[in-house]
């Protein structure tokens, strides 16, 4: 027998694969489930930018220390906690710290001026008052811990 269909006339099976429509319907659905939920994971605040700005605490902290022994006077670093800045000393600079960053103080009654400002002494003889300010935003959180014999300070994290 002789078949009479030409090769031309035999039906293609149609090609697997994904079409360029559907791969753009794709992206643009991750796209948008991205941006839905991207804000929903946490604060605005990086990791890297909160331990900078306990580390940059922490040196102005040491910096203090060494001034007051330096000196022979007490320093003082007095900390903001509503807006966010400190200030080492008589320097009329403040240092913010990041607005997305929940700052506490942990410090002597003594050097408390209210419930949004305080501080933490430093003695002529190294040690200090000693305290605690956390920098915290969501579940992540640094401690500047200030030993209140020896001055030392430390980040914990």
């Amino acid at each position: 027998m002789r078949d009479d269909r030409s090769p031309r006339s035999a039906p293609r099976p149609r090609a697997s694969g994904v079409t360029l429509v559907e791969l753009l319907v794709v992206l643009a659905l991750m796209a948008l489930l991205a941006s839905i939920a991207l804000p929903m994971l946490g604060p605005g605040v990086s990791t890297t930018t909160m331990k900078s700005a306990a580390r940059e605490l922490a040196s102005a902290m040491r910096s203090a220390r060494s001034r007051a022994m330096a000196t022979r006077q007490e320093t003082l670093v007095m900390i903001d906690l509503e807006g966010r800045r400190f200030v080492v000393g008589d320097d009329a600079k403040a240092r913010d710290l990041p607005k997305e960053v929940e700052v506490k103080l942990f410090t002597a009654q003594m050097d408390l001026v209210d419930d949004k400002v305080g501080g933490i002494r430093f003695y002529p003889d190294g040690g200090s008052n000693g305290g605690r300010v956390t920098l915290a935003a969501g579940e992540r959180k640094f401690e500047v811990d200030v030993d209140w014999l020896t001055g030392r300070v430390a980040i914990l994290e």
